[in-house]
């Protein structure tokens, strides 16, 4: 009996070792902005505008790049990278500068040749 309690004992003290050092992740890392953002949205090309100020935009990521999908007859914007900066990532690359996002919070300021698109959101 005072051998089973012994290898209990160590079996117990072994998992909570093994629990306790489990690494602390970032929330940034668990693509929590991943998701619906609602607010004000536009898109401007060639002198014809759309805008709405009940928007929605919605977050998607497939391996590292992001995609930001508008409906109201607005253009998708695709194949953006991100650098993270604490727990808000901004948009890099050539034509996509200008997106930032966090958990509750979405802001894009994006012109290139194929348009101008704009969004104050958050969920």
């Amino acid at each position: 009996m005072k051998k089973t309690v012994q290898i209990f004992s160590m079996l117990l003290i072994a998992l909570t070792v093994m629990v306790s050092c489990k690494k602390d992740t970032d929330p940034a890392d668990k693509d929590f902005f991943v998701g619906t953002y609602r607010g004000s949205v536009s898109y401007s090309k060639d002198n014809n505008t759309t805008t709405s100020t009940d928007g929605r935009v919605t977050v998607t990521k497939v391996n590292d790049t992001y995609s930001f999908f508008f409906g109201n007859n607005i253009p998708d914007i695709t194949g953006v990278k991100f650098q993270e900066s604490g727990n808000t990532y901004v948009s890099v690359g050539t034509g996509l500068i200008g997106i930032t996002i966090d958990a509750s919070n979405l802001k894009i300021g994006v012109s290139n040749s194929n348009g101008t698109w704009t969004a104050n959101c958050t969920r």
